[in-house]
């Protein structure tokens, strides 16, 4: 059985030790925001196989790279929200690949919002609510046509 990479299962002294720091150094990181593991009913904290590797690259960035806390900070919130926009963009894909199987392709119509949020609507429809910088965009696939906002 393999043991997910998100499983909270080492205290911090063994999370210390994988991480080559000392506890004292998580127990700050954690204060700042920079790894938070979970906790027990007890309090006690629980790292995860991908917090040690979070420690590791903090540790790579501020003794390898001379980054202090403030910029690895930013370097992890950027490297955050790569991860959710990505798992967003993966969500809309499967959306639009389960559209294309119910729907007739040549008649697709999406509209989008300023916030990122895309939808599809009906043929001769418009959104309920047109805010500035919203668009809608006509699909017709292999080339039939040209996208129009």
């Amino acid at each position: 059985m393999r043991i997910p990479a998100n499983a909270a299962v080492y205290v911090i002294s063994v999370a210390a030790e994988l991480a080559d720091m000392h506890p004292q150094t998580l127990r700050q990181y954690d204060r700042l925001g920079l790894v938070t593991p979970e906790r027990t009913v007890g309090r006690g904290r629980r790292y995860s196989a991908e917090d040690i590797s979070r420690l590791q690259l903090i540790q790579r960035l501020s003794q390898e790279e001379g980054i202090n806390l403030a910029g690895i900070r930013k370097i992890l919130d950027l490297q955050d929200e790569l991860r959710s926009v990505r798992a967003r963009t993966r969500d809309l894909e499967d959306q639009v690949t389960r559209l294309e199987t119910e729907q007739d392709p040549s008649s697709r119509v999406f509209a989008a919002g300023t916030s990122g949020d895309v939808f599809s609507i009906l043929r001769g429809e418009r959104p309920r609510r047109r805010t500035p910088g919203s668009a809608l965009v006509v699909y017709r696939p292999h080339g039939r046509g040209s996208a129009r906002a």
